[in-house]
């Protein structure tokens, strides 16, 4: 269900492709070729941590987790699946799903800060930003 005070940090938005709602959070794709990578963001205004949800949506959190991993884990050379919260430079409550590669361009080191960001190009960006429509529609 969507909630009326909910918006998107401008900081989230101008760095990512939206891609639909789920349940609780609003599902993007980081707009950076170089990694498989989603952020859920739960729709309800002034949340920073997780433990500010109520349990019932801690738990729909972690299931819209595990949704978008398990997604991510299918596709090819994926090795490890990185999970994330931490909301230094943007507060607003987000989660970073991102799919790793063994010898990827930050590997073994987090994804935040290594290099300069690849912007899909119109065409991958439509293509990626379907496919997983589709995960949240089915």
């Amino acid at each position: 269900m969507a909630h009326v005070s909910f918006v998107l940090d401008p900081r989230l938005q101008a760095s990512t492709l939206a891609v639909g709602d789920l349940g609780l959070s609003r599902l993007l794709l980081m707009n950076d070729a170089r990694f498989p990578w989603l952020i859920l963001v739960p729709r309800h205004a002034g949340l920073v941590e997780i433990v500010d949800l109520e349990a019932r949506d801690r738990t729909l959190l972690m299931e819209e987790i595990a949704l978008v991993a398990h997604w991510l884990r299918q596709r090819a050379g994926v090795d490890k699946i990185n999970v994330g919260a931490l909301g230094n430079i943007v507060a607003q409550l987000h989660v970073h799903v991102v799919a790793r590669r063994i010898g990827d361009a930050a590997w073994p080191g987090p994804v935040w800060g290594a290099g300069t960001a690849r912007p899909y190009g119109e065409a991958e960006a439509r293509m990626l930003v379907g496919e997983v429509s589709r995960l949240i529609n089915t």
